[in-house]
């Protein structure tokens, strides 16, 4: 038997609950972790709030953590018992002791990087490494524009953007997240409460503007984002903390330069074993290198899953939250 955390109906943090389980033996592909941590990430509120609908219910929960192999399937070739391994992808159930999935959804764990560390940085570390390196490949002296610069994923882009030699502009919304964004490599911050977001791009780049802006806000920022552009710039909305970008006309694009935009996400990068163990192994690099810090802050033990969600909600967590089975 095994602890996990489930929940049989939508609701607040309050539906999150601590139960027994029998882990099941791996399938022919699937390999089975003993978590040693476990990532606590926005997107999990979604799916027990019943914004994103899960599978079926009682539910697992959470899609992100790093552990040791402690069974694999017989189709299983490249990972073996007694290996350190992280995870970014589903299937849902990653709040818990065990867990079972894919093995095409696992990557090797260096042992410079602790199960902390990874449990923390997966998901946001390899969102901003196909952003930053493969949806557009920021070069050095490149002026970008990262909405949201001093949140989990920002915070990550605005280290990761100086080591590649480019001048991050990140937005923020206040004095303090200016300061923290700043701290961690952005070249210039532009503070919405009170300033001008396109204004400001069109002063810091000597009225040139930016070949691209990284947008996960959303509705909230979809115009201000394409007046940042350059012409035949690239407009990235990889997320909707605001609401979800809808009804386009196509013409904008052409009215405002003939702008590219693209909705990409993680799935379809990791989209292979390979892929994903190459973009891992990117991300490790940067963290043994000390070019990027992993900045857990909070720390919650499997049973306190609900608090820990209720603080994230509530926007009182700095930093990275891990669960700790």
């Amino acid at each position: 038997m095994a602890k996990r955390i489930q929940f049989s109906q939508h609701g607040g943090p309050e539906v999150l609950q601590l139960v027994d389980f029998e882990p099941a033996a791996p399938g022919p592909q699937q390999v089975r972790v003993r978590n040693q941590a476990i990532g606590l990430n926005f997107i999990d509120t979604y799916f027990r709030s019943g914004l994103y609908a899960p599978p079926a219910l009682p539910s697992g929960l959470g899609t992100e953590g790093a552990g040791v192999v402690e069974a694999v399937g017989a189709q299983v070739a490249r990972l073996k018992v007694g290996d350190r391994v992280a995870y970014a992808g589903g299937p849902l159930g990653a709040y818990s002791e065990v867990h079972v999935l894919p093995e095409a959804n696992l990557v090797k764990l260096p042992d410079a990087i602790s199960f902390e560390q990874a449990a923390a940085v997966m998901l946001k570390g390899l969102t901003v490494q196909y952003l930053l390196k493969q949806t557009y490949a920021v070069q050095p002296g490149d002026i970008i524009l990262f909405h949201a610069a001093a949140g989990g994923v920002g915070s990550l882009a605005c280290q990761w953007a100086k080591a590649l030699g480019a001048k991050l502009i990140g937005t923020v919304s206040s004095a303090e997240k200016a300061e923290r964004a700043k701290a961690l490599g952005a070249w210039a911050t532009i503070d919405y409460s009170h300033e001008d977001v396109a204004q400001r791009v069109l002063e810091l780049t000597d009225g040139k503007k930016c070949p691209v802006v990284y947008d996960g806000v959303g509705q909230d920022t979809w115009l201000t984002s394409l007046d940042c552009l350059t012409p035949r710039g690239l407009m990235v909305s990889f997320g909707n903390a605001s609401g979800a970008v809808s009804g386009v006309n196509l013409g904008i694009l052409a009215q405002k330069g003939s702008l590219y935009v693209t909705r990409p996400t993680l799935a379809s990068y990791a989209n292979t074993a390979e892929n994903t163990q190459a973009m891992a192994d990117d991300l490790f690099a940067m963290i043994a290198s000390g070019k990027l810090t992993v900045d857990i802050q909070q720390r919650y033990s499997l049973g306190e899953a609900a608090k820990a969600q209720a603080e994230l909600s509530a926007r009182r967590t700095v930093g990275s939250t891990v669960l700790l089975p």
